[in-house]
């Protein structure tokens, strides 16, 4: 098979120059557009107002004109007959309308590729997954798992209730939910005055999120008080990379969200910072990190490695490009020095980008991956806007390889050191505890004696 090599790889797409929950999926770069093209997507990321799976790509707009060619008449002539014959004859309630059935069409177009990563999104939810790759969400900003109440006895929560709560994880920075003083530990007991008994993540997901300037009041409960607290939800900057000095102010932890944005250009600042202060011990938490942009991934495991294959992507055709080592004009790498000590904290929330960035790592022996086996999202997708604000479709257009060339898919990366969260609560992190004693210094979490919680935190 032959190979070719990666070229220069340019910035990320998106409203400043830039581009979750679960891309999705480590991102190609836009494809180049012409003036009419770029004028519809600028319009598209200026309008938008967040998911997992994540690397992705925004591309070009699929058609130009409507209608049919001449030589796929025949081909289409049966769709038309039945979208005829529905826009006439139909008599049931309710009657859809004709977007409706073109939206139905092309997600059954989208189904028949039998791929999770490959569909159809509404102009709304387009709109909000533009308004993600620009580095923004909607909502409170907070992340929150379901976990046993403590001494329930409860062992698995999938529902709230029966000994099982909601408690938050984290808030994100400068966020409603920051402003509101909520804490990691804090637990949910009612959104909006519903008691959250018998719903499960996603049920209670959706009572917290919703449109910008509309209101949602928590029953927080934090030790012996009980609280209402009502928080606006908003429009907010994501931020993509966070960091705190760790054992005495020995190591830099570094936790990257995403790779949208400008999660390069953040990562980059901490740890810089980090080596400036003497910090030669880095931990980075990929730990939830669904990916983004495939180039921000190139970028930031360039700072650790001086050259070599990164990755490798393959086409439909079966083409093999090899993608190297890159940084930016007038910015070296900071990190090639082998006494800087990189452990890289995983687990099955960690895909696409963040395993190419994991996996490169791992696989050149620049890091030790601690955790759990991650999400093994091995394929990449461009996003296609179509025309006139028609919503757009998430596409797979090529598979990625490891240095060794494995592919991951359906597999994932296994951690150097396994380590379990069995037990865990909201404000432990025995992973942590791990990479600290795998780099020689002591665990900073206090032991936590309670079952199993819910998987991976879920934004809201």
């Amino acid at each position: 098979m032959p190979v070719r090599k990666n070229t220069p790889l340019p910035e990320a797409a998106g409203p400043e120059a830039s581009g979750p929950e679960p891309a999705d999926e480590p991102a190609r770069e836009p494809r180049t557009l012409d003036a009419s093209r770029l004028s519809l997507i600028a319009v598209l990321l200026l309008a938008a107002s967040a998911l997992f799976v994540s690397g992705f790509t925004l591309g070009a707009r699929v058609a130009t004109t409507p209608g049919t060619p001449a030589d796929e008449e025949a081909r289409w002539a049966p769709f038309w007959d039945v979208y005829k014959l529905i826009r006439q004859e139909y008599a049931g309630s309710p009657q859809p309308s004709p977007d409706q059935l073109v939206e139905g069409a092309i997600k059954g177009m989208m189904s028949t590729l039998n791929d999770p990563y490959s569909y159809y999104q509404s102009p709304e939810d387009f709109r909000n997954a533009l308004l993600n790759v620009g580095g923004q969400a909607e909502g409170i900003g907070v992340a929150i798992q379901l976990q046993p109440a403590l001494n329930s006895g409860t062992t698995d929560c999938q529902l709230a209730g029966g000994g099982c709560e909601l408690a938050i994880v984290r808030t994100i920075p400068g966020s409603p939910a920051e402003d509101a003083k909520l804490e990691a530990g804090d637990v949910i007991a009612a959104v909006d005055g519903v008691a959250l008994d018998g719903l499960n993540i996603d049920q209670i997901v959706a009572l917290i999120k919703g449109q910008r300037d509309t209101s949602v009041t928590l029953t927080i409960l934090r030790g012996t008080s009980r609280t209402d607290v009502t928080i606006v939800r908003q429009v907010y900057d994501r931020i993509e990379v966070e960091g705190r000095v760790l054992a005495g102010g020995k190591v830099q932890y570094i936790e990257l969200h995403g790779f949208n944005g400008p999660a390069y250009s953040q990562f980059r600042l901490a740890l810089a910072d980090a080596l400036e202060e003497g910090r030669h011990s880095i931990i980075v938490d990929l730990r939830g990190n669904g990916g983004g942009y495939l180039p921000a991934a190139v970028y930031i495991a360039s700072q650790f490695i001086e050259s070599g294959t990164l990755l490798y992507q393959v086409d439909k055709d079966g083409a093999l490009t090899e993608i190297t080592t890159n940084t930016k004009p007038d910015e070296p790498a900071l990190a090639l020095d082998p006494s800087i000590e990189v452990v890289v904290l995983v687990d099955g929330g960690t895909a696409s980008a963040a395993e190419i960035l994991a996996g490169a790592l791992q696989t050149r022996g620049r890091a030790v991956l601690v955790g759990q086996t991650t999400y093994g999202k091995g394929v990449v997708q461009e996003w296609l806007p179509l025309p006139d604000d028609k919503g757009g479709i998430h596409l797979t257009i090529a598979r990625w390889l490891l240095p060794n060339k494995v592919w991951i898919q359906g597999k994932g990366l296994s951690p150097d050191i396994a380590v379990s969260t069995e037990g865990a609560r909201a404000g432990t992190d025995p992973v942590l505890d791990a990479a600290l004693e795998a780099l020689h210094y002591p665990p900073e979490s206090s032991p936590s004696p309670s079952p199993s919680l819910s998987p991976s935190p879920v934004p809201s």
